[in-house]
């Protein structure tokens, strides 16, 4: 398997998406430019749902245009948008992204509270979406949300998302990523649901996406990683959280992650200190501290009078 790892930034969206001070558009295009400049290169900046249900995600369409495109940089980036609904996807289309990621929860009652349908409902929009993108060449990724433990109905058997999973794949996705939406999963769990899954279709076809609720994420994001994923989702400075999942707190800080795999020897591209700007941006942005665990060690460091070795 190789050396190299994709961490797919989406402070952007899942880290803005739930917090309680509005970030305007221009802030957010000056954040994805730092996220860039650090080299970051796969980006979900926006989700094209209803503004009454998610204000802060009002501005995708606006946000869309001013993101920084790889032509003129002369180095390719990877831009996805989530989408709840055929709606979504259309309008998704529409701005010219060329992968879209959907969301399929594994309990009726986290799909009700998420996308207003049952489960089979939920299932039966997401084929129907990948249908649609299959006929535009638009790429698919699908949320297996709420993998380990639904925010209302508790702990999922292991088989539920991989029959979701399996679902998806026949549907014609083209990734599957395996979300801790609540950050109630440990290591073993991480191996139970996916190590079936990658001996079926492969380690290249998944992402996973994780919550520190429980200070597990590392853990679960190593135990994925020893089983071959190179796909990880990250949001800098740890911001994060579900409108619909109660208890659900900020994803896996991108510097924690971009730490762990480099210093294991798996090369991301991201430079930690090209991280700082951006992490600093956002916590002036959100009005509220953030910040991996790597950075409060750099800065121990720093105090010190020593260089921070992260290499």
């Amino acid at each position: 398997m190789t050396d190299q790892a994709i961490i797919n930034e989406v402070g952007l969206r899942d880290g803005l998406q739930n917090q309680p001070v509005t970030v305007d558009t221009a802030t957010k295009a000056k954040l994805a430019q730092l996220l860039v400049d650090a080299g970051m290169r796969y980006l979900e900046p926006v989700s094209f749902v209803s503004p009454k249900a998610i204000p802060q995600m009002a501005d995708a369409a606006a946000l869309t245009p001013l993101l920084p495109q790889g032509d003129a940089l002369h180095f390719p980036l990877h831009y996805t948008a989530l989408v709840p609904n055929l709606k979504g996807y259309q309008l998704a289309r529409d701005a010219g992204y060329p992968t879209v990621a959907l969301v399929l929860s594994t309990t009726d009652s986290f799909n009700e509270r998420n996308l207003r349908m049952s489960l089979e409902q939920a299932a039966q929009s997401c084929e129907a979406i990948i249908a649609a993108a299959k006929a535009d060449g638009i790429a698919t990724r699908t949320y297996i949300s709420g993998a380990f433990a639904c925010p209302y109905d508790g702990p999922v058997p292991v088989t539920l998302p991989q029959q979701l999973s399996e679902r998806m794949f026949a549907a014609g996705s083209d990734e599957v990523a395996i979300a801790d939406t609540i950050g109630a999963g440990n290591p073993q769990q991480m191996k139970d649901i996916m190590a079936p899954l990658i001996r079926e279709f492969g380690a290249e076809k998944f992402y996973v996406h994780l919550h520190d609720t429980r200070g597990l994420a590392a853990a679960m994001a190593w135990a994925a990683a020893d089983l071959g994923v190179r796909r990880f989702d990250a949001s800098v400075g740890g911001l994060g959280g579900c409108p619909f999942a109660p208890g659900a707190t900020g994803n896996m800080a991108t510097e924690d992650l971009v730490y762990l795999l480099e210093s294991a020897g798996l090369k991301t591209g991201i430079d930690i200190e090209g991280l700082r700007g951006a992490v600093a941006l956002a916590a002036e942005a959100t009005q509220r501290p953030l910040g991996g665990r790597i950075l409060s060690w750099m800065e121990s460091q720093e105090k010190q009078g020593k260089t921070p070795c992260i290499g």
